[in-house]
């Protein structure tokens, strides 16, 4: 064990999303739990009814979370050494429990709403919007709408066609499935995983390990002294991504910080380089890392440091001033910037920085509004980041507004307002958004769940917004009923996504394209109940999905001590027949 122990994971129930519902006491319109949040330490952790899960993993749908204590220590880390729950500071450590309640009477009066707001009829979800009616997704398209630019199938979208093709056989088979490492503490950090052309790359317990892409076999393996607190989804051209991970257990204690920083190369199975930087006579301990440009950023509660990529060497180290300004997180891919906090850590003024990556000077900045005191870098080029103003969203995404900036004169394109009772991205730490997208001028997003056309069934779409004008776009891609609906990442102009299944269906990924949003399916995982549960025990806001070539691949992040008669485990791969 190398880090102090979080409040217990929870467990999925078996049968996958879309079981059928067992009727809440009290009849219909009986209030329902506060949703749960996905990983410990980030809102509130639940106490499951049955053996724990995979950590970091929520309740399936339906299942009620309990209230608890985040991790008691004062660490930025998203995973093996907790970071504050949103509410707090950025970079300031939590004082006690994180995240919003929901009381009995805020539940039922958002029954009330909610039964008035959706009304749904042959598949289409009509949701009263803003007061212009804008970011109303049914008022700006219709069901089975191919919507987006144009309309037109042939018309690539503006950020051009993807690589991914649908296989000659879109029904997967299962590849592998890695069972979980022995963990003699309580929970351990694995996180990261990535594709290449040669392997699967998945971090396991004090190492990372290149597998066979079909078979999961080891084809080479890293060893280190501790276990990976933090990665990026970042590779250079030449393959090389960073980790973050702790050094040695120091003797006599029962955790080691994450202080060390380092490079392999994905494709030769190495360590590149390991670097660690000093604040006085101690290593700086960081939360997070990336890669930007030609940097490697590391971010914590004390500042942030760079690294060249190729040679870390240090470019630049926390350093204090006046201003008690210091870099908390940084956000990497084709460019590099930060969210920097200024003054008091119970009252800072956040702003999102874009920055040359040799010298760490701001090429552009932008000063977010007040009450924010959390944010997060969806992307950086075009450059959008995320926040919850003022603590409105009172869901625990994170997020309430999204904020399209020039990269060039740090000035504001548009605010983006993302209701929270509609739409369900996430937002974890500096990079860690999931569930949202940038390409094509364009956010996209899922809505929240919502009845479908079954009784008991739940469904969502994928909606967009320009990143210039702020305003909701035409596109809409509905996951279908039964089946909810995330985007992963773009490929070109298309954007990939995975359906999370029903309970009697096999999961799926899809191409949809950024001009239509026509759908395309590129895998189907098998429906077998045995199989089925192995993947949906991998919640789409706690695990890795990596999908390319045909494959996809679902990992956790963190890994707790074993249960007794309950089977866990660190990946699984599909792939098409």
């Amino acid at each position: 064990m190398t880090q102090p122990p979080p409040p217990p994971p929870n467990e999925p129930p078996q049968g996958g999303f879309g079981a059928p519902p067992t009727p809440p006491a009290g009849g219909f319109g009986a209030p329902t739990p506060p949703p749960p949040a996905d990983q410990p330490g980030y809102g509130y952790p639940q106490a499951p009814p049955a053996p724990p899960a995979q950590p970091g993993q929520q309740p399936g749908y339906g299942y009620p979370a309990q209230s608890g204590q985040p991790h008691p220590y004062g660490q930025q880390q998203p995973y093996g050494q907790q970071q504050p729950p949103y509410g707090y500071p950025q970079g300031m450590p939590p004082q006690g429990g994180g995240g919003k309640k929901v009381n009995t009477t805020t539940a039922v009066v958002i029954a009330a709403v909610v039964a008035v707001a959706l009304i749904v009829g042959a598949g289409v979800w009509y949701v009263s919007g803003s007061d212009s009616g804008k970011d109303d997704p049914a008022q700006n398209s219709s069901a089975g709408s191919t919507g987006g630019a144009g309309g037109d199938d042939a018309k690539p979208a503006p950020d051009g066609a993807g690589k991914e093709e649908q296989p000659s056989n879109t029904n997967s088979k299962l590849l592998f499935q890695l069972p979980a490492p022995e963990v003699t503490g309580t929970v351990a950090g694995v996180n990261g995983s990535w594709i290449t052309d040669k392997a699967y790359v998945k971090s396991g317990l004090n190492e990372v390990v290149g597998r066979d892409l079909d078979k999961g076999t080891e084809l080479w393996t890293i060893p280190l002294p501790g276990e990976v607190c933090a990665a990026t989804p970042h590779v250079t051209k030449d393959n090389k991504t960073a980790i973050l991970f702790a050094g040695p257990m120091p003797a006599g204690a029962t955790y080691s910080p994450c202080t060390e920083v380092g490079v392999i190369d994905i494709d030769a199975g190495r360590l590149v380089w390991q670097k660690s930087v000093k604040d006085g006579d101690d290593k700086v301990i960081f939360g997070e890392v990336t890669i930007g440009g030609d940097a490697v950023g590391a971010g914590g509660t004390r500042g942030g440091a760079a690294f060249d990529v190729n040679t870390g060497k240090v470019r630049w180290q926390p350093k204090a001033n006046a201003e008690q300004c210091r870099d908390v997180g940084y956000a990497g891919g084709e460019a590099l910037a930060t969210v920097r906090s200024c003054g008091s850590v119970s009252s800072p003024q956040l702003s999102i920085e874009y920055l040359n990556p040799k010298t760490g000077a701001p090429l552009a900045k932008y000063k977010m509004p007040s009450g924010v005191d959390q944010a997060s870098i969806v992307s950086t080029k075009p450059l959008v980041a995320a926040a919850d103003v003022g603590d409105t969203a009172g869901d625990g995404s994170g997020v309430s507004d999204f904020f399209s900036i020039d990269e060039k004169t740090g000035k504001l394109r548009a605010r983006i307002p993302a209701d929270a009772e509609k739409y369900a991205p996430r937002c974890r730490d500096t990079e860690g958004c999931t569930k949202v997208v940038v390409g094509n001028g364009r956010i996209y997003l899922p809505t929240e769940e919502h009845e479908g056309g079954t009784e008991g069934g739940r469904t969502n779409e994928i909606v967009s917004f320009d990143l210039a004008t702020g305003k909701l776009t035409s596109d809409r891609a509905d996951a279908g009923d039964r089946y909810t609906m995330h985007p992963i990442r773009m490929d070109g102009g298309n954007i990939i996504a995975y359906k999370y299944p029903p309970y009697d269906k096999g999961g799926q990924v899809v191409s949809l394209n950024g001009s239509s949003m026509k759908e395309t399916l590129l895998l189907e995982n098998p429906a077998d109940r045995a199989v089925r549960e192995v993947s949906t025990s991998f919640t789409v806001d706690a695990a890795e999905f990596r999908y390319a070539d045909g494959r996809l691949f679902m990992a956790t992040r963190l890994m707790s001590a074993q249960s007794a008669g309950f089977k866990r485990y660190l990946a699984v791969g599909f792939g098409a027949r």
